[in-house]
């Protein structure tokens, strides 16, 4: 059965003796906890983690000191430790403010967390050490705690993605909806278990770009002479131009004008293409290959939820906001071979922001004068970045912006046996490394290649999207009968409406940050807000409705 917790009392309360540690005062535990307590910051939308809380002395301090949407989350991972602190939190684990658990995994817990309170509750996590329980699994309750602080930070900043592009979103996929006969669905897509090389824009790019114009590079198309797969981002398709190289797949996710620098010279272009039901419209009809669609539903909305319903919304991909992490994704979706990276570096050095060719390297060489030189001390030391050591051991510059892609590439696909990187000036990326040589003796081994291709058939027809569209226009229309007075309805109803036609509100700061909650019909503030939203947005529904009759 193995060592047990002893249990003995101390001068007041008990101690606990376990594994070769004594884990709570042998004098006075119950004071020990509540200084501990006492010296906690008291704020509203506060998450109190506990690691091995053990009898939970002085939480019921912190428990009725608690500010608005603050609660306890008290975690243990020793099954014996738990069976001890379950019997003291007896009377109080019933309330939803303080909760005890059994350790779970960081993803599970913070699953947990949003289930149990919600998303965008918390603001910030403080961490309650109440004893020395926590020590006897430190790595476990550290990630924990990261995984916490980490999950809160994402869904905040996915929240001010929201306010100020939520709209945007919305408004690009009811353009795009006019594609879906013209364009094939992302899951159409078959690479079998032909390598893949994806390639973001990083400065690393050039080496890896160099090797790969020497070997497959020139005037024809190299796809004939090659098997494996090159999927890139919109942003470097230009640098692979440049060298005459081929890629098999652009992935075009903008949903600004931004990204549009990158296709200076390729209207018309032959490549094919994969893009978001949300990007920029006019960037999806550039290329003149093959368009393949997919989604990444940035936010729960009713009007995804009809998509679906009908059939019509394609292929389906987690928001991760960033091209370089969607094109990882689609790579391993598409295929069973290796993945390898390229260019996805999260960081630069002060003389080199993206890979040459691409359409940031071009700017920032149009800019240089007599006063500015190659030497980017701007971008490179401004507020917030700093110093990192890359996969080489090279000291690299980053930010907090690429430190967040870095962490969620992470937690997305790091330990994946099947993703491969190559050695560069990059960060690392949590999976296998290899040199360029040992990258492209996988991608030329004939022994694991299979049937590569892809299905046919369009996504849907057009005259499945004309009867969702004008759908969407009665439920709009109807709301803003009610919205202006023209027609009497009951409370419920206008509920439903409103709710049915979330994305005109979706977007408003008070419901971003209520996780998609909106206020009361009782507020005239907001319903005035939402009938200025519906006539744009039925302007954008008639375009795509017009664009099926002409």
């Amino acid at each position: 059965m193995g060592e047990l917790p002893h249990e003995f009392p101390a001068r007041r309360g008990f101690s606990i003796s376990y594994m070769g540690k004594t884990l709570l005062s042998r004098i006075d535990p119950i004071a020990q906890g509540e200084k501990l307590v006492s010296m906690l910051p008291l704020e509203e939308g506060t998450l109190y983690f506990c690691p091995s809380p053990l009898y939970g002395y002085g939480l019921s301090i912190l428990f009725n000191s608690l500010k608005e949407n603050s609660v306890i989350l008290c975690v243990e991972t020793d099954e014996k430790l738990y069976e001890i602190s379950k019997k003291a939190f007896l009377t109080i684990t019933e309330s939803k403010t303080l909760q005890l658990i059994k350790a779970i995994e960081p993803a599970e817990l913070c699953a947990f967390v949003n289930k149990t309170w919600g998303k965008r509750v918390f603001r910030r996590v403080e961490t309650v050490r109440l004893g020395r329980g926590w020590q006897l699994y430190t790595q476990h309750y550290e990630d924990m705690e990261k995984a916490l602080r980490r999950e809160i930070a994402v869904e905040w900043s996915n929240a001010m993605t929201l306010i100020r592009l939520g709209r945007l979103y919305s408004r690009n996929l009811i353009r795009n909806l006019i594609m879906l006969p013209k364009s094939r669905d992302a899951s159409a897509l078959n690479f079998s278990s032909a390598p893949v090389l994806v390639l973001g824009a990083g400065p690393s790019l050039d080496s890896t770009l160099d090797e790969l114009g020497a070997h497959y590079g020139g005037k024809i198309p190299e796809q004939k002479k090659r098997r494996f797969k090159i999927i890139c981002v919109d942003s470097c398709f230009s640098a692979l131009i440049e060298r005459g190289i081929h890629p098999d797949l652009v992935v075009i996710l903008e949903s600004q004008h931004y990204n549009l620098k990158a296709f200076i010279g390729f209207k018309n272009f032959k490549v094919d293409a994969v893009f978001d039901l949300s990007a920029l419209p006019i960037s999806t009809r550039i290329f003149s290959g093959d368009r393949y669609i997919f989604a990444t539903p940035w936010t729960e909305l009713r009007l995804i939820e009809r998509l679906i319903d009908s059939g019509l919304l394609p292929e389906t991909f987690p928001p991760l906001g960033s091209v370089g992490l969607s094109s990882v994704a689609i790579a391993l979706h598409l295929g069973q071979g290796p993945v390898i990276c390229g260019g996805l570096d999260f960081s630069y050095s002060i003389d080199a922001y993206y890979a040459r060719c691409t359409p940031g390297h071009r700017e920032f060489l149009m800019r240089q004068n007599r006063l500015k030189g190659i030497i980017n001390a701007e971008a490179a030391f401004r507020t917030g970045s700093f110093s990192a050591l890359s996969k080489n051991g090279k000291q690299v510059r980053s930010d907090p912006a690429l430190r967040n892609y870095w962490e969620l590439f992470g937690q997305q696909f790091g330990g994946n046996t099947r993703l491969l990187d190559i050695n560069s000036s990059g960060l690392s990326i949590g999976v296998k490394t290899v040199s360029a040589a040992e990258a492209f003796a996988i991608l030329n081994d004939d022994t694991i290649y299979g049937t590569t291709g892809s299905t046919t058939g369009a996504v849907t027809g057009g005259a499945k999207i004309k009867e969702f569209i004008l759908k969407e226009i009665d439920t709009i229309d109807r709301l803003r009968d009610i919205l202006s007075g023209a027609v009497h309805c009951e409370a419920a109803r206008l509920e439903e409406f409103l709710d049915n036609a979330d994305y005109l509100w979706a977007h408003f700061p008070e419901c971003a940050g209520a996780g998609g909650r909106r206020p009361p019909i009782t507020d005239l503030s907001f319903l005035k807000r939402v009938r200025t939203e519906i006539e744009p947005f039925r302007k954008l529904w008639e375009m795509s409705l017009n664009s099926f009759n002409d």
